[in-house]
């Protein structure tokens, strides 16, 4: 991987992208017109919420330009798609197009769309919004219907010999005390007892079928209805500010990787620059050994210092590959992002600290979920406050036939005893309470001591940056100077290989200062709760470093 960039008289370089074979070119389009990379425009899977298709849609109306003048379908239609660095299928996506250059905002609006994270958040919201909206009827009237149809068959022997005696028995005694004693009556007993066999056996069988409908209302509950849909809204809110913070997180992620990759890539420019030169000292080296001007040794000396620049600008490409491979991954791409947003710091100071953690208090999520669980803590004290409160409940339920019948009523049912301990419910919830309270106050300190400490990062880093300007500038003329000697035969090759590395580690300093000014403003950002205020601060930034690609 080879990088060019041309140096403007301001110190800010830009530069346009230069592919990837090993030689090195010039950075002119008139020059080399065929050397521009196109802009390359794949699909990369867009993960989205079924359920929430029309808002989906909506994030991608049918005239929405992607990057770099991308149009997308006009009408998106959710499919299966694979994921491009998993390989596995994703369900209810659409393809992406992005572009393989992209600015800092132009790649945090593709992160929202392709991240799994994001999308996982977004479906771990939508069931907590589901259940808060099922539990909300709890205490509506419950209406159903019963429909029964069923067949039968009876056959069995039924003993009516005990039921034969005692009639027998019974006819005779009232016989006997109505009537006065007369002499060859017949037995009346005997008589009826005759029509009474020993056994009869039953055999039946048919169908029955039936109907009804009923009702059954809970006309007051004692306000537990109303305490599960507020812990469920609750628990709702909390997954709301964990998607907040994993999604400030996920920016911030996206800063690092993407100001890494152009602090990568300057780094490899730094040292194939580097090396370019020491290839011109080394030609100078053997023109001079050939001549007489210098010893075997300052030749040879030449020669180890070239090796060793060839050997880190390998190295460096490599690092900067990876970066851009990293910046790839988390964007979710097949194929190589290049990063047009160059690395910048801003000479003007930041407002004061206090302004920052007025910020945090109001907008951080951290803060946002304590909230949430303060709520969920005083719905469950609530709840256990109706322990020994009654339900009140109305009733109904009639048959469908030809003469039907129903019943209705009102009932009324309260907990003497036994189940949860009601003292023991409401301490437990008074106890989450005030675990909220404190656990909100230990929240508040550390986000102020961490926007304190990520406040004066900025301050460090931007006061570095500038203080190594004279360095740059210093090492800069004085290799001038060592090649000029080297040429009049003043100095020594390892006057210019020291002079060459004194240069490289002056300008690669700068650039890490400036990166981490970059990395210190997005923490700072984060830590206020309000990662995409970055962007703000990165738009007014009056110095820019070099950028190898630029938007096409």
């Amino acid at each position: 991987m080879k990088f060019t960039l041309s140096v403007l008289p301001t110190a800010m370089m830009t530069a346009a992208l230069i592919s990837v074979p090993v030689a090195t070119y010039a950075n002119t389009e008139a020059d080399h017109p065929g050397l521009q990379d196109k802009v390359t425009s794949m699909a990369v899977t867009q993960i989205v919420d079924v359920d929430n298709q029309v808002n989906n849609d909506a994030m991608v109306p049918s005239n929405h330009q992607a990057p770099n003048g991308y149009e997308t379908t006009k009408k998106q239609t959710l499919d299966t798609l694979i994921d491009p660095i998993t390989h596995k299928a994703v369900d209810n996506s659409y393809p992406l197009e992005v572009s393989s250059f992209l600015s800092l905002e132009q790649a945090q609006k593709i992160l929202v769309q392709v991240s799994p994270k994001m999308a996982a958040n977004q479906a771990a919201i939508a069931a907590s919004e589901y259940q808060t909206d099922a539990l909300r009827t709890i205490d509506n009237p419950l209406v159903f219907a019963r429909v029964s149809a069923s067949a039968y068959h009876l056959d069995e022997d039924i003993d009516l010999s005990s039921l034969r005696n005692g009639v027998v028995n019974g006819v005779n005694n009232t016989v006997d005390s109505i009537t006065p004693a007369i002499p060859d009556l017949p037995n009346f007993g005997e008589l009826v007892g005759e029509r009474i066999p020993d056994s009869y056996n039953i055999k039946r069988s048919g169908s029955t079928t039936g109907a009804g409908i009923g009702v059954a209302w809970p006309i007051y509950t004692a306000g537990r209805a109303e305490a599960l849909t507020g812990a469920s809204d609750a628990r709702t809110q909390e997954a709301v500010a964990d998607s907040i913070l994993d999604t400030n997180t996920l920016y911030n992620t996206l800063i690092e990787r993407y100001f890494k990759a152009q602090l990568a890539i300057i780094a490899a420019y730094l040292r194939e620059d580097a090396y370019d030169t020491l290839q011109q000292t080394d030609h100078m080296a053997e023109r001079l050994f050939e001549e007489g001007f210098i010893s075997r040794v300052d030749r040879l000396e030449a020669q180890s210092a070239l090796a060793d620049a060839k050997s880190e600008s390998v190295n460096a490409n490599n690092d900067a590959r990876l970066a851009m491979i990293a910046l790839q991954r988390l964007l979710r791409t097949d194929y190589r992002i290049k990063p047009t947003t160059p690395l910048f710091v801003s000479s003007r100071p930041l407002p004061d600290v206090s302004y920052f953690q007025d910020l945090a208090l109001n907008n951080h999520p951290g803060l946002q979920k304590v909230a949430a669980k303060r709520a969920q803590a005083q719905q469950l004290h609530a709840l256990s406050d109706t322990g020994y409160k009654p339900t009140v409940l109305l009733y109904g339920y009639g048959q469908l036939e030809k003469d039907p019948s129903w019943v209705a009523g009102i009932s009324a049912s309260w907990k003497l005893w036994g189940g949860l301990d009601k003292t023991a419910s409401l301490a437990s919830s008074n106890a989450q309470i005030r675990q909220a309270d404190l656990s909100e106050i230990e929240v508040s300190d550390n986000l102020l001591l961490l926007v304190e400490k990520n406040w004066h990062d900025v301050n460090n880093a931007q006061s570095r940056y500038q203080a190594l300007q004279s360095n740059v500038d210093l090492a800069a003329e004085v290799l001038r100077l060592r090649r000029l000697g080297l040429q009049e035969g003043i100095n020594t090759t390892v006057d210019v290989v020291q002079a060459q590395t004194q240069s490289l580690k002056a300008r690669t300093e700068q650039a890490q200062a400036a990166n981490s000014y970059v990395q210190s403003l997005a923490a700072l950002m984060q830590s206020c709760g309000t990662p995409l205020a970055f962007n703000a601060y990165l738009n007014a930034a009056d110095i820019q470093l070099p950028t190898l690609y630029t938007e096409q």
